[in-house]
């Protein structure tokens, strides 16, 4: 049996992301678009990177949240400080901001992973099993709450020491690797690990965050997330208070802007390729089972509360790349552009786009920015803030006649679900009756 020759879906996609990556570079070169329209397309791409975070989180394990804004504003902070470090020492050395918190990252999931080997809660148990025939409960109750402070106290100390431990080496190490290459390589590192640095940070955070508030239901879930984003910004209103730099509810400036198309295209391939893979691979079919029914998924012997804590730390991830490359886009930080009014944006192009859809999340991500800033250039001149009526009365009537979305599930070219390998036929075809499959025929 012939196999039929048909074009690998991978191949149009690749020439269809490199048409557009071409195509936007050539126009910008050949000043075909304004440098105001470059920017707004270099705009719409981090949005896609951070909206794919959230389908991540709402599309595709079903957990709404409000929160994902806060994480956003984390990897931006995050990564502006590491290259504001680097160009203006503000820390008393180059890599001052970079060191420390890529130590404190490894200190927490030393701490994590303490915490998880020495198993608290069964020695909880245990000791008070052990203890109930001998004191009292009170005296239970304090005996069990010493010895979990002690053990708690400890996998601090080892995640403290760990912490300096790393500080010193990379301070030293990445310190003199630096030195040593040329500043425009260094620079690129630097930048490198800055939009790393601020997507692991989020993704930790998003993690600790997610301990407590994933054990709430999905609407208890998006109002307790949407608080986490106002303390991320009131966080930040304040944050002058902690470390001058960032200058509090005045904007962080003297940001480099080393955000280019070539960075943000490459971010924006980078998370498709994580999420397609993620996706159609066993553990992202976890991920939609507990979307599904969480119930089924347990019978199933599905870890529920680790798959919303995997998508919910992977989704913020996301949004930690895209707030960094936003940062050094523009090269200026203010807590007004993390508001939870800004938090909705995400949510409204998934929703538009259809959850559970990379494509749409993708296609809806460019449309809404052309929307958005293509309304300020068509308004009359005074009338620029009625395009805030005009977007969400396109979205209303959308969601009217297509409540799933303009792509709803549906994917395009290698996004989609990948077929089963085919297999030859070995030996002949058998022959069908006439009477049918399984029949036999009157004589």
């Amino acid at each position: 049996m012939q196999r039929k020759h048909i074009i690998p879906s991978w191949i149009p996609t690749l020439v269809v992301a490199v048409g557009v990556y071409v195509f936007v570079s050539y126009a910008s070169a050949t000043e075909r678009i304004t440098p105001y329209w470059y920017n707004v397309i270099q705009l719409a791409a981090v949005t896609a990177i951070s909206a794919l975070g959230l389908n991540l989180i709402y599309g595709f394990n079903g957990q709404f949240s409000l929160g994902h804004i806060g994480f956003y504003a984390i990897g931006a902070y995050g990564s502006a400080l590491i290259t504001k470090d680097f160009v203006s020492s503000w820390s008393g050395g180059q890599i001052g901001a970079l060191s420390w918190m890529v130590a404190g990252q490894v200190g927490v999931l030393a701490t994590l992973v303490m915490t998880q080997r020495i198993r608290l809660g069964a020695i909880r148990r245990r000791l008070e099993t052990s203890l109930d025939a001998f004191l009292k409960a009170h005296e239970r109750w304090m005996i069990v709450t010493l010895v979990s402070l002690v053990l708690v106290a400890f996998s601090l100390a080892v995640g403290v020491a760990l912490t300096w431990l790393v500080q010193r080496g990379v301070s030293a190490g990445l310190g003199s690797v630096l030195g040593a290459l040329p500043e425009a390589v260094a620079e690129r590192v630097v930048f490198a690990l800055g939009l790393l640095n601020g997507g692991t940070m989020a993704a930790i955070i998003a993690y600790l965050v997610g301990l407590p508030l994933l054990r709430l239901s999905s609407d208890y879930f998006g109002i307790a997330t949407l608080g986490f984003a106002i303390m991320v910004y009131t966080a930040l209103q304040n944050s002058d208070l902690v470390i001058a730099t960032m200058k509090g509810a005045r904007g962080m400036v003297g940001i480099p802007r080393w955000t280019t198309w070539t960075w943000v295209y490459l971010g924006l391939c980078a998370a498709v390729i994580v999420m397609r893979n993620l996706i159609w691979s066993s553990q992202g079919r976890a991920i939609m089972s507990v979307r599904e029914d969480e119930t089924a998924a347990k019978l199933m012997g599905i870890d529920v509360a680790q798959q919303k804590a995997i998508a919910f730390a992977i989704g913020a991830l996301f949004a930690g790349v895209a707030g960094g490359l936003y940062a050094h886009l523009f090269g200026f930080l203010h807590p007004s552009s993390f508001s939870f009014v800004k938090g909705f944006d995400p949510l409204i192009i998934i929703v538009f786009g259809g959850l559970g859809s990379m494509t749409g999340t993708i296609v809806a991500s460019a449309l809404f920015a052309l929307i958005i800033e293509g309304l300020r250039v068509v308004l009359p001149q005074g009338f620029e803030d009625w395009r805030f009526v005009i977007y969400p009365v396109l979205l209303l009537i959308i969601m009217l006649v297509r409540q799933q979305g303009l792509l709803g599930t549906t994917e395009w070219g290698w996004l989609r679900a990948p077929l089963p390998p085919e297999r030859d036929v070995v030996g002949p075809v058998p022959a069908v009756s006439p009477a049918g499959v399984g029949g036999t025929e009157d004589a």
